[in-house]
């Protein structure tokens, strides 16, 4: 895996929130590949795991600034006026 890729695929990661064992493997795969510029295959095929099942979910809410919408509320019907 190349830096460009590692790079697109942790900032895709970086939108969902992630478990604690997740996140601290996500550390540790940053801090490997910045001391040896490349990762394990295992290391990567994890990652590349982890990318796949996250871009399925929808982004964690806290990471966004959304604004949450209240539902519409539905306006009575007036009577026409007409009674058969």
């Amino acid at each position: 895996m190349d830096k460009a890729r590692l790079e697109w695929v942790m900032s895709g990661l970086n939108q969902h929130a992630l478990t604690k064992a997740e996140d601290q493997f996500f550390k540790t795969a940053s801090e490997d590949f910045s001391k040896n510029q490349t990762l394990t295959e295992r290391q990567e095929e994890r990652l590349e795991t982890l990318y796949k099942e996250k871009s399925h979910s929808v982004p964690s809410k806290d990471r966004f600034a959304f604004k949450e919408s209240s539902p519409k509320k539905a306006k009575p019907m007036r009577p026409s006026g007409k009674y058969y």
